[in-house]
């Protein structure tokens, strides 16, 4: 997919208050680590997460996505009735139904004919969210629209942490499947586009490039992040990355990039052991990366824009970067987005 005049006009993010390090974790997991004879610091050793934030018990990701787009709008500058479309795109919602969009619409006070969805796809909602906006944008459609999605981890990670204590069937080898669990944490990013004719800062989106090995969609599964996912992470890993690699020089061709010419990457977050095998199958330089998994976790289909507001609000990403968004989602999908950076209007901060 080609894009001539859709702008990545914004971003605004939102971060819990509550900080919960790996090693707190690991005392809470003292009695399964007992009696599998696990040794403390085997969980930040393999996945390089050093803590990940929890939102309050009982918050809805609706209340925090309306923090996370209201500050994306303040930083676009945008009058709220500019936004013809809204996409609510995490794994985690209010709501079976309503669509959780239905409250942020609200909230935010945009207009009535506001077309509005929630997407499920995954750690790849808000990506998607963000393509199909990025269509209407071009089909001249919409002016502009705003991605929204918060993940909320913390019930995920506490019944985790009570089944591995508490089921003594668990094995060493058995135990593989929920570690994945404990990886994740919580955030909240809302991606603001628009028409070109209406951007101040002219950071052109060109090119979405996507892929399907759905052959491997039993790889992670789960009813929710407030319930156990099953993941079979060292296959997960390697045909996840098979597939970005596939991905990529799908990218390369529809962008007509070379690999030399893409100044900044920004890729799903997972961990270290995926992080460092990615690029090596890419042919990339890890330096050109920007990750946040070491003090976020795995946030989900928060976790690649949040980390691109993070990069580009640290100053990692600079005025001409060519920018390459590389999002690989349990299914398996893949997509990737074409950036060319110009000027940075990010707003973040903490739970209101």
């Amino acid at each position: 997919m080609q894009y001539q005049r859709v702008c990545l006009e914004s971003l605004g993010y939102t971060l819990p208050n509550e900080v919960v390090t790996t090693d707190v974790l690991e005392q809470q997991l003292a009695p399964v680590y007992q009696r599998l004879r696990l040794p403390a610091g085997r969980l930040e050793l393999m996945t390089g997460i050093r803590e990940r934030r929890f939102f309050a018990p009982g918050t809805t990701p609706g209340s925090i996505s309306c923090q996370s787009g209201k500050r994306a709008i303040l930083a676009s500058n945008f009058a709220p009735n500019l936004i013809g479309g809204l996409v609510h795109g995490s794994v985690c919602r209010d709501f079976l139904e309503p669509a959780t969009a239905c409250s942020v619409h609200h909230s935010l006070g945009l207009r009535a004919d506001c077309l509005l969805c929630d997407v499920s796809n995954a750690c790849l909602g808000i990506l998607t969210g963000i393509i199909q906006l990025a269509n209407m944008i071009e089909l001249g459609q919409i002016k502009a629209g705003l991605v929204v999605g918060t993940e909320c981890g913390r019930q995920l990670v506490e019944n985790t942490v009570e089944r591995l204590n508490g089921d003594q069937s668990l094995t060493r080898q058995s135990i593989k499947q929920l570690v994945a669990s404990l990886t994740i944490g919580s955030g909240s990013v809302a991606v603001l586009l628009c028409d070109e004719s209406i951007s101040r800062t002219r950071n052109r989106l060109t090119t979405a490039t996507v892929l399907a090995a759905t052959a491997h969609h039993e790889l992670c599964r789960s009813e929710g992040l407030e319930t156990f996912m099953h993941t079979d992470s060292e296959q997960l890993m390697q045909q996840g990355v098979a597939a970005g690699v596939a991905t990529f020089e799908r990218f390369l061709s529809d962008t007509n990039w070379d690999r030399e010419q893409i100044d900044k990457t920004i890729c799903h977050q997972v961990g270290v052991a995926h992080r460092k095998l990615l690029f090596q199958s890419l042919g990339l330089d890890p330096g050109l990366d920007f990750s946040t998994f070491e003090t976020l976790g795995n946030t989900g289909a928060a976790a690649l824009p949040l980390t691109l507001a993070r990069a580009a609000e640290a100053g990692h990403i600079a005025s001409g970067d060519r920018v390459a968004l590389m999002g690989i989602g349990s299914g398996i999908n893949c997509q990737m987005l074409a950036v060319e950076w110009n000027e940075t209007q990010v707003r973040g901060g903490s739970e209101e």
